[in-house]
């Protein structure tokens, strides 16, 4: 669900936006091929600056999440680059993690020293 930019947490607004969004695409709430809310509604729902929003999905567009047609909008793409089977292994991955009982905080800071460290 996109919801409001919390503005007080330290995490830039356009990156709080694109996690929102590359959520829902995973979460399957916008499918590929589908059409994203006008810009103009996109910035009322997250309560931000225009160009904050639009740097948020030019980021995706560069990404390969989003495509952009001009004077159309912005659409989700049919060539996602995150898998069902990838989607899989992290619910498994994430189930085994939650029966350790350690925070979120400490698996995110975990997941980033492996993700740089591996080759």
């Amino acid at each position: 669900m996109l919801k409001k930019v919390d503005k007080h947490n330290g995490i830039p607004a356009y990156i709080q936006i694109i996690n929102m969004i590359k959520a829902e695409i995973i979460k399957g709430e916008f499918q590929p091929g589908s059409q994203l809310p006008p810009v103009r509604k996109l910035q009322d729902v997250f309560d931000v600056n225009i160009n904050t929003v639009l740097k948020a999905l030019e980021r995706l567009k560069n990404e390969g999440i989003l495509e952009a047609e001009h004077g159309i909008g912005f659409f989700v793409s049919k060539k996602i680059p995150i898998s069902v089977d990838v989607m899989k292994k992290i619910k498994e991955c994430v189930k085994k993690l939650k029966e350790t009982h350690i925070d979120l905080q400490t698996i995110l800071v975990l997941f980033e020293e492996v993700w740089k460290n591996e080759n």
